[in-house]
């Protein structure tokens, strides 16, 4: 099967013209005219998942984060997207992402975390007035305390820890969510009638909260990882005969809590 099969199933779901502009979702290695016959689907392109790859006789790499975000000035084994690119290279191993596409869709990133909080009604938070764009808001079913809102949530995304802000006094109805970086969207998901935005990589000075909403930062990894089971099922509908799998022992976090 051509490379390009696959990815065609994953740009109808995300289209590739949603990518920030800064981004470098697509092929980073090899290109649609690649023919494979097994993918791994991982979050991070890691020298470990590449090993993987190899190991389970991949021939194609999936992941969400790019492996190659900019321009490489070297490719030596001294760092670990040069060891990577190397490896894959070497191996055949075709290397794809879909970033802040698979971001921008409602069934994307946030929306699939929305699904796992239960959230309803939901919509885009930063539509770009076709229906795309980044961040979700919706609302609980039946509004809960903001302690029994963290707990829940904790335990439906399998977090160790949740930095937020100051407990709301009233009850969480509506709920904003960004997966990764979301700092930006603060102002939106409160102008939205928010009362907690969920997000990753909030800075010290932003968790001052605005007046009546409470801001959470799940952390970066925990706020996307899941999306590689959406890439899996996307690609499983379509495709059912195809060898595909998500990577089991390659996927963890740079982060570690003590």
């Amino acid at each position: 099967m051509r490379a390009g099969e696959i990815a065609a199933v994953i740009e109808e779901f995300a289209p590739l013209r949603l990518q920030e502009s800064w981004d470098n979702s697509g092929f980073c290695i090899g290109d649609a005219d690649c023919q494979v016959h097994k993918a791994l689907i991982g979050f991070d392109c890691t020298p470990e998942l590449i090993e993987e790859a190899l190991e389970t006789g991949a021939d194609m790499v999936i992941t969400h984060h790019p492996l190659i975000f900019g321009g490489l000035r070297k490719i030596s084994r001294a760092t670990l997207t040069g060891r990577a690119v190397m490896d894959a290279i070497r191996g055949g191993v075709t290397v794809y992402a879909c970033h802040t596409n698979m971001d921008k869709v409602l069934g994307g990133v946030s929306g699939h975390t929305a699904s796992l909080l239960g959230l309803v009604d939901v919509k885009v938070l930063d539509d770009d007035g076709e229906g795309c764009g980044l961040g979700i808001i919706g609302s609980l079913p039946e509004p809960v305390p903001a302690g029994t809102f963290l707990a829940d949530m904790k335990s439906a995304l399998g977090l160790k820890v949740v930095r937020h802000s100051r407990l709301l006094t009233g009850p969480v109805r509506r709920v904003a969510l960004c997966g990764g970086s979301g700092r930006s969207l603060i102002a939106a998901a409160c102008k939205a009638g928010a009362d907690v935005y969920v997000t990753a990589d909030v800075s010290y000075h932003e968790f001052y909260a605005p007046d009546g909403m409470m801001i959470a930062d799940i952390g970066h990894f925990e706020s996307e990882s899941k999306i590689v089971d959406v890439i899996y099922d996307t690609v499983r509908e379509k495709i059912p005969n195809f060898a595909l799998r998500i990577a089991s022992k390659s996927t963890v976090n740079p982060v570690y809590y003590f």
